[in-house]
């Protein structure tokens, strides 16, 4: 464990994740994220960025790609009622750097606002506008971390019980893919979660779902079915209450006959990958993550870390 970790850990269950369990709403969640991504990325590195629109949903790319290259299509974090193409520009950035890739953010619609199944369908969307424009499913990378990588695999189900074109891999950081909370996880994790409020789960998905089924796998990709599903690659830590989310999740993709690389890190925050200024497993993580893409898409080569 780095020295880094050591004191990241400190921080985050002592302030951030105490802080977090009492934000009132998900309009103060909303601020809390966006400064604590400013102090994480060290600046606003979303100015650099491209902006568009697929369809109806704003989106922010690295730089806008040429249609014959392979592109990375990244759904951000937050539990569905916070986070931004702000909040992850610097990951985003970082990604495009590792594999050579232009990255993708689209600005989906957030719950309570829009709940279930907004989300989902603005995902949809802007798969369709993609393929619509001429990118080439087959060098299109899914991504996403939590809410955001259980959102690119309910997409990616949906591509595959629809007969879709699907995407060249898909890879989820800590991917939140089971909002009936029936992993055991969530229990026995409970006490080792760094980051998370255990005890705001219940009230997280009431928000999401306002009604709607927890085992709709365009919210619980659990529930989904993967035929002909693209290699996947899930990282998540073995202290997380989420835990139990990535380890049926490559239990199940792996009983449609696909190839999931499943990493289990040691005792680190959700989506560490996140942190990958400061932490060096974040960054080992995350360089991990883009030799499987290049595994998947061999050029071009990685332009650097």
């Amino acid at each position: 464990m780095s020295w880094q970790l050591k004191a990241l850990r400190v921080f985050l269950r002592q302030a951030a994740r105490r802080s977090l369990g009492r934000q009132p709403d998900s309009r103060a969640a909303r601020r809390w994220f966006e400064r604590g991504a400013w102090l994480n990325a060290r600046g606003r590195p979303w100015a650099s960025f491209t902006p568009d629109q697929l369809g109806s949903v704003p989106a922010l790319w690295t730089a806008q790609p040429g249609m014959d290259e392979p592109i990375m299509l990244y759904f951000h974090g937050g539990g569905y009622v916070m986070g931004s193409v702000r909040t992850h520009a610097a990951l985003a950035a970082y990604l495009t750097r590792r594999t050579g890739f232009q990255t993708c953010l689209p600005e989906y619609r957030l719950a309570p606002e829009h709940p279930f199944p907004a989300a989902f369908e603005d995902a949809l969307n802007v798969w369709n506008s993609l393929i619509a424009r001429g990118h080439d499913p087959a060098r299109i990378v899914l991504g996403g971390d939590s809410a955001g990588g259980g959102l690119a695999l309910a997409l990616l189900a949906h591509l595959c019980a629809s007969g879709s074109p699907r995407s060249v891999c898909v890879f989820a950081f800590s991917p939140f893919t089971d909002l009936t909370l029936s992993g055991q996880s969530i229990r026995s994790n409970a006490a080792s979660e760094i980051l998370l409020p255990v005890q705001r789960l219940e009230q997280l998905r009431a928000r999401v779902l306002q009604g709607a089924p927890a085992d709709d796998p365009r919210i619980s990709p659990l529930f989904g079915r993967f035929e002909g599903a693209p290699p996947v690659l899930l990282q998540v830590a073995r202290s997380e209450i989420l835990l139990d989310d990535s380890r049926r999740m490559a239990a199940h993709i792996r009983s449609f006959g696909t190839d999931v690389t499943l990493q289990e890190w040691g005792n680190l925050p959700h989506v560490w990958q996140y942190f990958h200024g400061w932490l060096p497993e974040a960054r080992k993580a995350l360089g991990d993550c883009a030799a499987f893409i290049r595994q998947q898409l061999p050029q071009p080569p990685s332009s650097g870390s």
